[in-house]
């Protein structure tokens, strides 16, 4: 059972679409989503450690996904040998409130005993952003072999159907040369984020959908529009998540 505050829920329960696209699951609220997820990433972590001696991941910002990390903080994780990578972060101070960074930082750091030095920052700080990617390209390579190949990335999906800092009609969406690269101003920031080449490698994809907001999306998502970026990106191994105020008139729950 995966535990939550008092409540518990019932095993995951993945259902595959009979058309052979993205499988997903619903749960009542954000918590018990959260829940889910961070199981679904604790058991995940401890396959590949002991496959290949290490687990690579990397985390969107969000709500829902900063308490995931609070979970997974309590799961049975061999957090020695996981390494943690940034999706995509606004371009901001160090310690900036706006930061993913920030956040991911108070998720994890003194709550789950991970190295400070295993979770591997972008750096937005650099004089020149295109530098500062070119420098995570590295990063990313050093760790996860080259091209980079990531055991998970967790993915959100906006209400305009953006993920990561794919956005629609910036010019990133269309990015295929780089794993790393450098979008426009998207609500009053500009953004460093991966791209599509660096997700669809990935060994598993996990989406994390949360509130009535994302629910005309859902529909999109799983139909693998390609009008919106979280469309584009390719679903053979991917698993969403998602609560029942998102799924409304999307899935069956």
């Amino acid at each position: 059972m995966v535990s939550f505050g008092r409540r518990a829920w019932p095993p995951l329960r993945i259902v595959t679409r009979m058309d052979e696209a993205m499988q997903y699951d619903v749960f009542p609220d954000e918590a018990a989503v959260a829940a889910a997820a961070a199981r679904l990433i604790a058991e995940a972590a401890r396959r590949a450690v002991d496959s290949r001696g290490r687990f690579l991941m990397a985390v969107s910002g969000g709500k829902t996904p900063w308490t995931m990390l609070r979970v997974l903080a309590s799961e049975d994780v061999p957090w020695a040998s996981v390494h943690v990578f940034q999706v995509d972060e606004r371009i901001a101070p160090d310690g900036d409130p706006d930061r993913n960074l920030t956040h991911l930082h108070a998720s994890l750091l003194g709550h789950a005993p991970i190295p400070p030095g295993n979770i591997h920052a972008m750096p937005v700080a650099a004089n020149d952003p295109v530098d500062g990617a070119r420098v995570y390209e590295r990063t990313l390579s050093a760790w996860c072999g080259s091209p980079p190949v990531l055991d998970l990335v967790h993915l959100g999906l906006g209400a305009d159907g953006h993920t990561a800092s794919l956005v629609p009609g910036d010019p990133a969406v269309e990015c295929r040369d780089r794993d790393v690269t450098i979008c426009g101003v998207y609500q009053n920031r500009r953004r460093m984020t991966l791209t599509y080449p660096l997700l669809d490698r990935s060994r598993r994809i996990l989406w994390l959908a949360t509130g009535a907001g994302k629910a005309p999306m859902i529909s999109r998502l799983l139909a693998r529009d390609e009008a919106i970026p979280a469309g584009r990106v390719d679903q053979a191994n991917a698993v969403l998540l998602l609560d029942a105020a998102a799924a409304s008139g999307s899935v069956n729950a």
